[in-house]
């Protein structure tokens, strides 16, 4: 059943063809919207699109501005303007002490995980003026709070930018009808996670138990929540960082 809370609405997410980006671009199709997923796997667009209901796709890395700029032109092409853009692309570290991370691998992380926002909404920015929009981004609750011996410096210090770089936005862009939002997840399971927190049924055991509401997060759990800002039921709502990760930024 089609539902209409995004009717008529075009939607970007980057990082689409899988993982969270997939679930919410699974979501926001039967929400009614006319929904863009990117990602630099060609293959996994296509099968993606298909198995969502046909979505538009556009091939690009987001390290890559003028790959960026192409996402953003074939979707105004394709579809006149840009409603909703949902900056969800991230990937996971090396975890290694501070003094064991290569200038190589910090850059890589902040270039995927913080940078590909800052590209993404420089590009869309100036489209959504024209009509206002919503911009949604994913970051995680390790930006909300520090982990013992976690060992993911880059990563943690991406997620914490993003947080601050929505509420910068937020009110910068508020004269022009745009809203900057943000959700915070904490361990979902993913096929990305799967080879690395979840990859054996002790450690997905050990994670649920880190949980206060005892599990791990699904995708759908994160798409519900940037649902609620991409639609009107939050047309009063601008630079909220929104944890969504079964309790653990409160522990």
């Amino acid at each position: 059943m089609i539902g209409v809370r995004l009717k008529k609405k075009v939607a970007l997410i980057t990082g689409g063809s899988r993982g969270i980006g997939r679930a919410i671009a699974e979501l926001f199709m039967k929400e009614g919207a006319e929904v863009v997923i990117t990602s630099k796997n060609q293959k996994q667009l296509q099968q993606t699109s298909q198995e969502i209901g046909n979505s538009f796709f556009v091939v690009g890395d987001v390290r890559n501005e003028n790959d960026v700029k192409n996402v953003i032109d074939k979707t105004i092409k394709k579809f006149g303007r840009i409603d909703i853009l949902v900056n969800n692309v991230g990937v996971l570290p090396k975890m290694k002490p501070l003094d064991k991370i290569t200038e190589k691998e910090w850059n890589e992380i902040i270039d995927v995980n913080l940078s590909s926002h800052f590209r993404f909404t420089k590009y869309v920015i100036p489209q959504m003026k024209k009509n206002g929009g919503s911009i949604i981004n994913i970051s995680s609750d390790a930006g909300l709070k520090a982990f013992e011996n976690f060992y993911a410096d880059a990563y943690t210090a991406a997620k914490a930018g993003i947080m601050i770089l929505t509420k910068s936005w937020a009110l910068e862009y508020a004269k022009n009808n745009i809203r900057v939002n943000c959700v915070c997840a904490a361990v979902v399971d993913t096929d990305m996670t799967r080879n690395f927190w979840l990859d054996t049924k002790e450690k997905r055991q050990i994670t649920a138990a880190e949980h206060p509401l005892g599990r791990i997060g699904t995708g759908e759990d994160v798409a519900n929540a940037v649902l609620y800002f991409a639609s009107d039921d939050s047309s009063w709502t601008t630079g909220t960082i929104l944890p969504v990760d079964g309790g653990v930024s409160i522990k």
